[in-house]
């Protein structure tokens, strides 16, 4: 072989390899319209405090919505009761893509709404329920329409889990840290198929508000180091390095704890805690306030943007 053709065929080898280690990445555009429309549609059911009808309402709609952007959906009924001795029906809602695949990663956010506003300064508030457009309604929002990317996008080797847990925010504020996410807790002790298995999950609170500022929580740094590195990583590369801190939060009690302690499935919490804030959250937490006024579209649109591409990433074998 001469000099000329030896040197030919090794650059075609080497395109060949870089087009292969390159290959190329659609990922289907995420609409911020989508999502606020269905965060505005929770809300319209008002409070989704268990064992109301908002509640039911509510819960029907997400089952069909979920069957018909094509995912096979389980209602995971459960009774528990709360910390004021109510008996809480609830039900956690599983939405699978690829529930045959052995590689997968589960999504979740809670569903259901605060009964009372016991943040709020103006204590006539304090007996009302909170709306919740941020404080739950937001994350869900989210994963809806990644769900309605996912009918439309099909993956190839990537199994998908969406989680809405339910009973989260009927917890004590001043007791143990078991009365709160009741759902998490439960299908943590009773996964919705035998064996179940996620290579990792990411959960979604309070994601709503404009300018959100996402610090790395100290319980997903302790259990998914790497979970927050791929996240991370991928927020900088879509230019939102000013919203994802790469500083330590104090660790939270939310159902990511339960899951990464009971399911022992890696799970981080991206929850917007902005600094400054006296309680720590934004500050509709928990108060009246907590209405479709404190979403910001776009807000949705940079988390959804950053988790629809790590999903075809993982897809692909990419990340």
């Amino acid at each position: 072989m001469n000099l000329k053709l030896f040197k030919c065929l090794f650059l075609l080898s080497l395109i060949a390899a870089a087009c292969k280690n390159n290959k190329t990445l659609n990922v289907p555009h995420f609409d911020k319209d989508k999502a606020y429309s269905f965060v505005r549609k929770q809300t319209q059911f008002g409070p989704r405090v268990p064992n109301s009808a908002a509640h039911e309402a509510c819960k029907e709609w997400m089952v069909n919505l979920f069957k018909s952007q094509g995912a096979v959906v389980i209602e995971q009924t459960f009774e528990t009761n709360a910390y004021d001795k109510q008996k809480l029906n609830g039900t956690n809602i599983i939405a699978s893509y690829h529930p045959e695949a052995k590689h997968r990663i589960l999504i979740a956010s809670h569903w259901d709404s605060r009964p009372m506003c016991d943040q709020d300064p103006d204590t006539s508030y304090i007996r009302q329920a909170v709306l919740g457009a941020d404080d739950g309604a937001s994350g869900v929002g989210i994963i809806l329409e990644l769900s309605r990317l996912l009918q439309q996008n099909e993956l190839k080797d990537l199994g998908v889990d969406f989680i809405l847990f339910d009973c989260e925010d009927y917890g004590d504020a001043q007791g143990a840290v078991e009365t709160w996410c009741l759902g998490s807790q439960y299908w943590s002790r009773n996964k919705h198929t035998a064996n179940y298995k996620a290579d990792y999950g990411i959960l979604l609170d309070m994601v709503g508000a404009a300018n959100p500022t996402y610090y790395q929580e100290e319980y997903s740094l302790q259990f998914a180091p790497k979970v927050i590195d791929k996240i991370w990583k991928l927020a900088h590369d879509e230019g939102y390095g000013q919203n994802f801190i790469a500083k330590k939060r104090q660790g939270l009690v939310d159902d990511h704890l339960f899951v990464n302690m009971i399911a022992k499935i890696p799970m981080i919490d991206i929850i917007n805690c902005p600094p400054g804030s006296q309680t720590g959250f934004v500050n509709h937490w928990h108060t009246h306030k907590d209405d479709m006024n404190a979403i910001d579209p776009l807000s949705l649109e940079l988390l959804g943007k950053i988790l629809i591409k790590l999903i075809y990433l993982e897809d692909q074998g990419s990340i």
